[in-house]
């Protein structure tokens, strides 16, 4: 991670770590700040899918970011600034700024299903912020598809400086660095880590840190200084984990794998109901099957 470039490297979308009455416990979240990047991570992405950013209230918001500050540092930290109105998301990503961040990730406009018009405006007005825009392209919950020619479009007006990129169509990152070869790639989904890093990903937004930092900071240095005979192997290992990231119970996956692991993951808001029986006998068994083999 650079100074120039805080969104490079591993940057983990943090997990909220919740009381039984489901309040906001801050000390834990400080403390899962810090230990991360003990354990190798970069920096940390506060408010975004995985940290229930839509179920917490403006005050709660607020003090997420700022704990994170507080916890590692405004350099480290790139929070969701998400929300209905551009507005809003503006005022989000000022209070990044005045928090200390150094850039912020922003979805399209996710009320509706926006048109290129509008997710242009939407940007436009954020980026008036003076921070570093991240662009969160996520079509699956969104409706709205940050395709390669929209994201150039929005990288030559100099509206984002990257895209986390979500879409799981891996093919995507050749068109993105033919049309906007200054416009970072982050990996935006943990199970096509790999795939994205070989095409020239400068970083990873990511969940599955959450519970075993380590294991995954290895693999996706070793994919990134193309060392493949450590990162194969390493990759199918953690591969059942990782791939819930791309599921609708990813929240819930990655805090029971946290549980596991010995961290805290804890309950979550509703309407986020808990696992399954068969999802979490299928999430305790590759977990335990990781944490067994020495990964952590």
């Amino acid at each position: 991670m650079t100074g120039h470039h805080p969104w490079r490297g591993v940057l983990v979308a943090t997990a909220l770590p919740l009381n039984d009455d489901l309040s906001v416990d801050y000390d834990k979240y400080a403390g899962h700040c810090a230990w991360l990047v003990e354990n190798g991570c970069d920096g940390v992405v506060p408010n975004g899918s995985l940290g229930e950013y839509q179920v917490l209230t403006p005050e709660e918001r607020a003090r997420v970011v700022e704990t994170a500050v507080a916890a590692v540092g405004g350099e480290r930290v790139m929070p969701g600034v998400a929300a209905y109105g551009s507005a809003e998301a503006r005022r989000w990503a000022e209070q990044a700024g005045e928090a200390g961040c150094r850039a912020v990730m922003l979805l399209p406009p996710n009320a509706y299903r926006a048109d290129e018009r509008s997710v242009l405006a939407h940007y436009a007005e954020v980026a008036r912020s003076g921070l570093p825009v991240v662009a969160y392209n996520n079509p699956i919950d969104t409706k709205v598809d940050l395709v390669p020619e929209l994201l150039a479009r929005l990288h030559g007006e100099g509206y984002i400086r990257g895209v986390k990129e979500f879409s799981g169509d891996v093919r995507r990152a050749y068109r993105i660095a033919e049309l906007a070869p200054e416009l970072d790639l982050l990996i935006g989904a943990d199970d096509v880590l790999l795939e994205l890093a070989v095409a020239g990903a400068k970083g990873w937004v990511a969940g599955y840190p959450n519970a075993l930092p380590r294991a995954c900071v290895e693999l996706y240095r070793a994919v990134a200084g193309g060392d493949l005979g450590t990162a194969l192997p390493l990759y199918r290992q953690l591969h059942p984990l990782l791939r819930w990231d791309s599921r609708v119970e990813f929240v819930q996956a990655i805090k029971l794998s946290m549980d596991i692991a010995g961290r805290h993951g804890g309950p979550c808001r509703p309407p986020r109901a808990a696992l399954l029986p068969g999802q979490e006998a299928a999430v305790r068994a590759a977990t335990e099957k990781a944490l067994a083999a020495g990964l952590s």
